[in-house]
């Protein structure tokens, strides 16, 4: 089938092509973003593929409808780039990455912890300019501490099964409970419970409930001094509050691989540029704040997941078979 891939880097068009020998798709690649004003790169496309960072609104699908676009295959997990409403509306179909390795996610949230509570990220700049002074680099045992996971899906299932075995105490918040979880010694609480955690890792999906669930009321009720680790989506944390608590020292530190107005940064690089987003400037010039560009997915097994999933279902739709990825409202 004839697939448009937007937001494509050199290193998924190396594996797409790899893999789509069992395919025998033909794809062209596109590394610009989907949006208002490249929808129609994609006219005559049957199918089309995105990224987290890609724009499918109603006005895009609208688009893509009239080119002919019958197929929107995200590789992500996460689809609240996607009016599924609109798609609906259109008929345009709609698949994503329900599973990849979670393990990709949950273990790069520990290396978040890690670094930003042990410094690593500045003693790392030390000794490279041969400072081997230990000031300011001191952290905290993370046996013993308390630990919540709001969200407990497969990622902060396993993240919190790594906490445990640090000796960390872990506490659940989510909706729907996970009977793993509580197998590996995870305890579920109320909203209150959140007053009692040390360190706080997010692991849900961004939705209009989850929006900012994260904000100036949430941290003014958590423990001075907490360190908050973001792997899931950027709209989860109100970064204007996020800002206000790391300067009184009510949030002790601040890691996060996502970011709320990413799209115009992330996947790019804007070295020799001016960036004029003031805020993710204010954010990178805290100490206690390590920033990273949408990465903790990114291995081998996780990323070769996602394509081959992405390409069985684009395959399962030419061939008129089930799509068994299909989000459906």
């Amino acid at each position: 089938m004839r697939t448009a891939i937007f937001s494509t880097k050199k290193y998924e068009r190396m594996m797409l092509d790899e893999l789509n020998a069992s395919h025998d798709h033909e794809f062209v690649y596109f590394e610009t973003a989907l949006g208002p004003g490249t929808a129609s790169l994609a006219a005559g496309f049957p199918a089309v593929s995105v990224f987290v960072n890609d724009s499918v609104d109603a006005h895009v699908l609208s688009h893509l409808a009239t080119g002919g676009t019958k197929l929107v295959a995200t590789r992500s997990t996460g689809f609240n780039h996607i009016d599924l409403k609109a798609a609906r509306e259109l008929g345009v179909r709609v698949v994503r990455v329900t599973h990849y390795s979670p393990n990709s996610v949950a273990e790069f949230a520990v290396g978040l912890l890690l670094a930003l509570n042990r410094k690593i990220h500045k003693a790392y700049n030390r000794t490279r300019e041969g400072n081997f002074e230990l000031d300011g680099l001191m952290g905290f045992d993370l046996v013993g501490r308390t630990v919540a996971v709001i969200g407990t899906g497969n990622i902060g299932t396993i993240f919190a099964r790594i906490m445990i075995g640090f000796g960390c105490t872990v506490l659940g918040f989510d909706v729907h409970r996970s009977p793993e979880f509580e197998r590996i010694g995870g305890r579920y609480v109320e909203a209150e419970g959140i007053e009692e955690a040390d360190i706080i890792s997010l692991h849900c999906p961004l939705t209009p409930d989850t929006h900012h669930i994260v904000n100036a009321r949430a941290l003014a009720r958590v423990k001075r001094g907490t360190v908050l680790i973001n792997t899931s989506r950027g709209g989860l944390v109100d970064t204007e509050a996020a800002i206000e608590a790391l300067k009184t020292g009510q949030l002790g530190g601040l890691a996060i691989d996502v970011y709320e107005q990413e799209a115009n940064l992330f996947f790019k690089d804007l070295s020799s540029t001016v960036i004029p987003d003031d805020v993710i400037q204010r954010l990178v010039s805290f100490p206690n704040v390590i920033l990273t560009g949408h990465q903790a997915f990114f291995t081998r097994e996780a990323l070769g997941t996602i394509l081959e999933t992405t390409l069985a279902s684009i395959s399962d739709f030419a061939a008129g078979r089930p799509l068994t990825n299909e989000i459906k409202m």
